[in-house]
């Protein structure tokens, strides 16, 4: 993170030029990275009383971190161990599994007994962030010769720090790129024929397959595994192999990606039919799918779903979750089952269910039909954790609202045989101290560009109608 830095105990004369940095890490960072206090390096991190607090509240809620909140704490103990009491509140060293001391964490029990200006509480104490900026105030009047660092998510607090004279940061240790432009799209659109830059190049067929093996130094832009090259000609190729040296395409038919259907829907334009393709593809086992709200991303995902349970059987049932604000804190409260009681919340897959049956003779009748026949279940977060669904295409829908670890921990519920679907819109992002760049969403997408069995696309437009494509562009 920085250069390496020694701890000095609070009685030891500093170094001029060193001080110790001390990481005060707020509530909101460990729910988001529940191992962030291992990510400081040589730095010691100190957890006030008051996160504490806060963290014990939540880990008995029904609040969607509260299974992040009780692995904080676990990681904690584990830390502190049987350390004396005095040395939890000096710090106490970190083992880490190269076994190897690197930096300590403290637990910052009450703020420091001295004589100090009656400025040491800048804020009020009815607010538990001001409580914690009011705490750091003091330590660091205390021990001038140390950095105390807040690190927090909320930006609020962050300039509320700052006001008082501390330093404040945002935590950066997930995060893989530093805007969202640079996220890959899942395709590379270029002008004139793709072929006027390739003077070598090996065709080989196989059945009704035709790929073309490239040198990779010919191609000028970054290349990953189920990206697709456009050109203004028609010629579609889909990265399915790559070497230190070359890149072999699959020749991808455009009218045929075109005319593709799953479950009676057919793409409106070439971004959607290249989701498509890779949703009806059973060697990929991994999708993200972004775009604005009405490019089709959720209707896309449902069509592939029913296809490929009521139709080829290649899997046995469908699993859907998404997570928003208050739902997780809201559903125990809600009478029935657990599907009925995430139904007010996943309304958009019963909008879409109804959008691929809206010309059949009697829509109600077909879709209590579908929802008899098909194996759609809806689970809340919550639920999924400690999970294992094999057999299953899971599609996550609004994705862009959970952090990196919630992603983690829904994807790591793929069983065998099972396929994850991530929906989401980084532009509307509903989850508090998140923001595109900090998105699970975003971190997905990025950890996963060179994995061979996971493709991506960011949907262009807004098909669902004039009204909503105007209103994207223009409010």
């Amino acid at each position: 993170m920085t250069k390496t830095t020694r701890l000095n105990s609070v009685n030891r004369t500093p170094t001029p030029d060193l001080k110790s940095k001390i990481y005060v890490l707020d509530t909101n960072v460990l729910i988001h990275d529940p191992n962030s206090v291992m990510n400081f390096d040589e730095h010691q991190v100190a957890i006030p009383i008051t996160v504490l607090e806060e963290l014990d509240k939540l880990k008995s809620s029904k609040h969607t971190a509260s299974a992040d909140c009780r692995q904080v704490i676990r990681k904690i103990d584990e830390l502190i161990g049987n350390a004396p009491p005095d040395q939890v509140e000096r710090g106490v060293p970190i083992h880490r599994p190269d076994h190897q001391s690197k930096g300590s964490i403290a637990i910052f029990m009450t703020a420091p007994e001295s004589n100090i200006s009656s400025l040491s509480q800048p804020l009020p104490n009815d607010l538990n962030d001001n409580k914690i900026i009011n705490q750091i105030v003091q330590f660091q009047q205390h021990a001038p010769h140390k950095e105390f660092i807040l690190v927090t998510k909320d930006i609020n607090m962050r300039l509320k720090a700052r006001g008082c004279g501390l330093q404040a940061e945002d935590y950066h240790t997930d995060q893989l790129v530093s805007d969202i432009d640079l996220l890959p799209q899942g395709f590379v659109e270029l002008e004139g024929s793709f072929w006027d830059s390739i003077s070598n190049v090996e065709t080989l067929t196989e059945g009704k397959r035709t790929r073309h093996i490239i040198p990779k130094d010919t191609l000028e832009y970054d290349i990953y595994y189920n990206q697709f090259l456009v050109d203004a000609y028609g010629f579609i190729g889909k990265v399915v192999n790559i070497t230190p040296e070359t890149i072999t395409l699959e020749d991808m038919s455009k009218d045929k990606l075109m005319a593709r259907e799953a479950w009676g829907l057919t793409p409106r334009d070439i971004y959607q039919a290249l989701s498509l393709n890779l949703l009806l593809d059973p060697d990929i086992h991994l999708v993200t799918l972004t775009g604005s709200a009405g490019s089709g991303k959720t209707i896309l995902a449902l069509a592939a779903a029913i296809e490929q349970t009521m139709i080829s059987k290649l899997y046995r049932r469908i699993i859907v979750t998404r997570t928003i604000q208050g739902l997780d804190e809201d559903i125990g409260f809600l009478p029935g089952t657990e599907e009925e009681k995430m139904e007010p919340w996943l309304g958009a897959i019963s909008d879409n269910l109804e959008a691929l049956h809206n010309e059949d003779e009697c829509t109600d009748g077909s879709l209590d039909y579908l929802l008899q026949k098909v194996p759609l279940q809806f689970k809340s977060l919550n639920y999924m954790r400690g999970r294992s669904f094999q057999q299953s295409i899971i599609l996550i829908d609004e994705s862009q609202n959970l952090t990196p670890h919630q992603i983690k921990t829904i994807i790591t519920r793929a069983g065998t045989g099972s396929k994850v679907v991530c929906l989401g819109n980084l532009s509307q992002i509903d989850t508090a101290y998140m923001n595109p760049i900090s998105s699970g969403l975003t971190y997905l997408t990025a950890r996963f560009r060179q994995f061979p069995l996971g493709g991506t696309v960011q949907l262009q437009g807004v098909p669902r109608s004039q009204l909503a494509e105007f209103a994207e562009q223009n409010l």
